[in-house]
């Protein structure tokens, strides 16, 4: 029955819009819990205190899920198209359209049903990005693509702009073949393009000297300390832009990661003229509401 099921997992997956699909057994990530000590050691966390939380659970998804027995990962297309016509400030890609979070943990809730549904009770729980889970482990151990040097999950003819969800189950399923090579090879633009300096060698980011968490994640006013950089008001994409294997990226086809009106049509004027309650409702729905609106008021003040 693992094979009628893991093939079951594969259709509904492609049903609902994922763009790839890998299976891995559920067990403890010993590797990786080396790695992620060291990096936590080192500090490279900054502010980001929750890394550290849950630590035996980020290892082990048996923690998470009594009774796993399989971690599903997915992967779902952003890529919003080569021409892009963007206003005086840059936004990640990734926070063009709809809250991922938002799309994506509601079409984890409608497999898990559907694959109860299916073939009795299953018992799981969906992650995206929100919980202590090492979704780029899992999507290498499970053969969706390796870690680059600039820390994204790249796949082999496909390129890096992907969203990573994880949903761990208490089904027995076959398990894909793990991705053992690391087609980075000798090539160093990410780690040149970084205008932080943030991409380490060995692929250790480290975190807290990156336009994304000094963008996103760091809550306070912005210090002497704080380099400066062009255009980025929310996120970054320079490392991604640079990687080669990103000529592959190919328009996404989901409706809800289409890019908001705002983004295209807002000029700087409009921009340092948003007030917060306009801030709230033009962008209820997206990633963007994540920075906050002072933040983002910060951020757009810091670009050089």
């Amino acid at each position: 029955m693992e094979v009628v099921h893991t093939q079951m997992v594969k259709q509904l997956t492609q049903s609902l819009g994922f763009d790839f699909c890998g299976i891995a057994e559920a067990v403890e990530l010993t590797d990786d819990a080396r790695r992620l000590e060291s990096w936590l050691s080192k500090g490279y966390n900054g502010k980001m205190g929750y890394m550290a939380n849950h630590f035996d659970k980020r290892i082990d998804p048996r923690k998470l899920v009594d009774g796993a027995k399989s971690v599903i990962t997915l992967l779902m297309n952003y890529y919003p198209g080569d021409e892009i016509a963007m206003g005086p400030f840059k936004i990640a890609r990734y926070a063009f359209g709809d809250d991922y979070h938002d799309v994506i943990r509601a079409k984890l809730r409608t497999l898990l049903q559907l694959l109860s549904d299916q073939v009795g009770p299953v018992y799981g729980r969906g992650f995206v990005d929100s919980a202590p889970v090492l979704e780029r482990a899992w999507a290498v151990r499970s053969g969706l693509g390796w870690v680059g040097k600039n820390g994204n999950l790249i796949r082999k003819g496909s390129g890096s702009y992907f969203f990573i969800a994880t949903l761990i189950v208490d089904l027995p399923l076959v398990p894909d073949d793990a991705i053992a090579t690391d087609y980075c090879g000798s090539c160093t633009r990410c780690i040149d393009a970084c205008p932080t300096q943030a991409i380490l060698p060995g692929k250790v980011i480290q975190a807290d000297q990156c336009i994304s968490y000094y963008t996103i994640e760091l809550k306070e006013a912005f210090n002497e300390h704080v380099p400066r950089w062009n255009d980025w008001m929310f996120g970054c994409d320079i490392c991604q832009e640079v990687c080669p294997w990103n000529r592959f990226s190919i328009e996404h086809q989901t409706t809800a990661f289409d890019i908001k009106a705002p983004l295209l049509t807002f000029k700087e004027i409009d921009w340092y003229g948003l007030s917060n309650n306009q801030f709230a409702e033009f962008f209820k729905n997206s990633a963007l509401k994540r920075t906050g609106y002072q933040n983002l008021m910060r951020n757009m003040k810091h670009i050089s």
